[in-house]
């Protein structure tokens, strides 16, 4: 239908009752605790992603900008009308009670009426509890700063086709960047925060929006969790009211017996790895799980404070998504901790902080670009899936289960249901009321169902087409041994995916981790794994497993797949771009490797300068390295960064890259937005081409 307010008409949508009344300045009777956050958007569908402290009825006035108008008639009168009905509008949204005090509205809304391409909607949302008499509340009284600055409304644009997009990974709340000449000046760090940046300065002009926003992997860190953030976490649960899970079989012979106790257990900030009796058969699950692993190659990544109950996962997300909880949150640390432990605390907190100053913007960003996320090993664990050895001490231990269930909990409703709503089928929502209502046994029977779960992957209706690749869920497992690495997708995946390619000129394929990363990185690795050590070095590239490897190879060869690949990747915490060509009997397609890591996280710098310099000297066109490393004849040209410092290849900064491409679906330009204001862009330079 249609209303008209202050002189505009506009496309109305309802979900619940109708009623023109409006909030008055009284206190509100409800929290929007995060959101909207827009999901996957189509001319006749628009997923949208809310959460709250109560189900709420939700109303929207879409406002397309008129066709041929500037930037100051985005408040123009839509060109067509449309009616839909509350019954109609009630089949439309989703209610999911998580706790007493969140719930989640997820909308899905089919258009009858196709909006309009490639011009700015402004959008006027409206909420109200669904019980009781409310009021309506707009956005202005729960999230004021949502739009950009001049902008009436939040907003988005429909790409006819993806010229521009962003894409990021890896974001790390308590990462601490060094500090640079101006230790005491603000600088932004977060890669979201520069890509608010960035369209605030472009957002009056449709043509330069990017048409998606594409997460791919560690969107949280539930195994790398800060001693501060842990604290914001145990603050916000009990407002929250998340099922009180009892973790008496999963935790024997100690006094911690639920979730609520957890929560509650300061003493235990940086030791969760006390949570268990240290007897054989928990000794292998500590070590995985709490004890941190060495690293000796790359990082020392610590586990003690990993996400356990389904209330922290769920308040992470809060967290790292929205600014609202944030308000009331004490960083002080508490009484008892080791004088270590205290002063890590603080250096953490001071990071916290700044990413705490820095939500608002990432907020903005995904209400107004179409968000596309999918999960790498952070989002639930370290090493996700590595080997089967990994698996078998993780499923087979009741603690490290649930920890691997909550987190998939997590991702089903903050992450996986808004990529693809037809890809949840109905039952598995009753097994997550079930869950969420009960606990127990019916929390267990979810996380089997979520361990089975074999669609988080999925393909975007976009030109060209965006297809998202689950690499974690879909392991080929190795045959050689427990401790050697899976390959990252079986053969009926891959094989899945080459139907999926067929017929397409052009193709945005989106692997979490890199198909084509650096040699030298990928040499440490194999020899690691070699001596049955996989897991020191997070052994998790394509061409580890040779099966996966020659599966892969095939699939970009064949003649009917597309003659342009672009391919998004993160995971690694540094970024670069690769120029990539199969040589055949008839050439091969084009294919760009292009990684951008990490939003909120980087590389050790030294050892990543030592490693990229190494790397260019090992494996230099002229090296006779590549011919024992080569395979199925690829010819490698690595794009330099520019500006960069001599020798340099790879971009070691936080930032967000962005990706212009052509109307065949070339890339003709490649920046990273760094955090810090600068704009890298990554120039080919065949000079460095080689044959492995």
């Amino acid at each position: 239908m249609t209303e008209t307010v202050d002189g505009q008409t506009y496309q109305a949508f309802e979900s619940g009752e109708q009623d023109d009344d409006r909030q008055s300045d009284e206190a509100l009777a409800f929290d929007v605790l995060a959101g909207p956050i827009l999901r996957r958007l189509t001319p006749e569908r628009l997923v949208i992603w809310l959460a709250a402290t109560h189900p709420l009825a939700t109303r929207w006035r879409l406002i397309p900008q008129g066709e041929g108008s500037t930037t100051e008639a985005l408040d123009e009168t839509v060109a067509h009308e449309m009616m839909l009905s509350a019954d109609t509008m009630a089949t439309m949204t989703r209610h999911v009670k998580v706790g007493e005090h969140l719930h989640l509205t997820l909308l899905d809304i089919r258009l009858p009426t196709p909006l309009p391409h490639d011009r700015l909607i402004g959008y006027d949302v409206e909420v109200r509890p669904i019980e009781g008499q409310h009021p309506w509340s707009s956005w202005r009284d729960w999230a004021a700063d949502l739009p950009f600055p001049g902008a009436p409304w939040p907003c988005f644009v429909l790409q006819s086709h993806v010229s521009r997009l962003l894409h990021g990974s890896c974001r790390k709340p308590h990462y601490s960047q060094p500090k640079g000449e101006h230790p005491d000046q603000a600088v932004l760090t977060d890669g979201m925060a520069r890509a608010e940046q960035w369209l605030s300065e472009h957002w009056q002009d449709p043509g330069q929006w990017p048409a998606l926003l594409m997460l791919s992997g560690d969107q949280i860190y539930a195994d790398d969790v800060a001693g501060p953030m842990l604290s914001a976490i145990h603050q916000v649960c009990p407002r929250l009211g998340v099922i009180n899970e009892s973790f008496r079989e999963s935790l024997p012979e100690i006094g911690i017996t639920d979730a609520a106790q957890l929560h509650q257990e300061a003493s235990l900030y940086y030791q969760r790895a006390q949570l268990l009796p240290n007897t054989p058969p928990h000794r292998e699950m500590i070590s995985r799980f709490f004890g941190g692993v060495r690293k000796p190659i790359f990082t020392s990544d610590n586990a003690h404070n990993h996400l356990m109950s389904l209330g922290e996962v769920m308040a992470m997300y809060l967290l790292v998504w929205s600014p609202r909880l944030w308000a009331d949150i004490s960083l002080q640390a508490p009484q008892g901790l080791s004088e270590d432990h205290h002063a890590l605390w603080q250096r953490e907190a001071e990071a916290i902080a700044g990413f705490r100053d820095q939500v608002s913007a990432a907020r903005r960003v995904m209400a107004h670009l179409p968000t596309a996320m999918m999960f790498d090993d952070h989002d639930i664990t370290d090493d996700w899936n590595l080997t089967i050895g990994w698996e078998q001490s993780a499923y087979e231990h009741p603690l490290s289960r649930r920890i691997i269930g909550n987190a998939l909990i997590g991702y089903l409703l903050c992450q996986g249901w808004g990529n693809d709503p037809d890809r949840i089928p109905e039952a598995l929502w009753t097994e997550v009321e079930q869950a969420l209502s009960h606990g127990g046994q019916a929390q267990d029977a979810l996380i089997d169902t979520l361990l089975r779960f074999d669609q988080w992957h999925y393909q975007w209706p976009t030109t060209p087409p965006l297809m998202v690749l689950d690499t974690r869920t879909h392991r080929w497992r190795s045959e050689r041994g427990i401790d050697k690495p899976s390959g990252l997708m079986d053969w009926e995946a891959l094989t899945d995916l080459q139907h999926a390619l067929l017929g397409h000129d052009a193709v945005i394929l989106v692997s979490p981790a890199p198909m084509f990363g650096v040699k030298l990185i990928e040499a440490i690795q194999r020899v690691f794994t070699w001596f049955g050590k996989p897991l020191m070095v997070d052994a998790e590239n394509w061409m580890a497993h040779p099966g996966a490897a020659y599966a892969l190879m095939n699939l970009f060869r064949h003649p009917r797949t597309p003659r342009h690949y672009v391919i998004l990747s993160g995971d690694v915490h540094y970024s670069f771009v690769y120029d990539v060509e199969l040589r055949g009997h008839d050439r091969g397609p084009d294919i760009w490797q292009i990684t951008s890591s990490g939003l909120h996280n980087a590389f050790p710098q030294r050892l990543l300068d030592l490693l990229d310099r190494l790397n260019r000297w090992l494996y230099a066109p002229w090296s006779p390295l590549n011919w024992l490393t080569k395979r199925r004849h690829m010819r490698v040209i690595p794009r330099k960064p520019s500006p960069a410092s001599p020798g340099e290849r790879l971009v070691n900064a936080t930032g967000i890259g962005l990706v212009d491409l052509n109307q065949q679906g070339q890339p003709i330009r490649v920046l990273q937005l760094c955090a810090d204001g600068r704009d890298i862009q990554f120039d080919l330079h065949e000079a460095e081409a080689r044959w492995e």
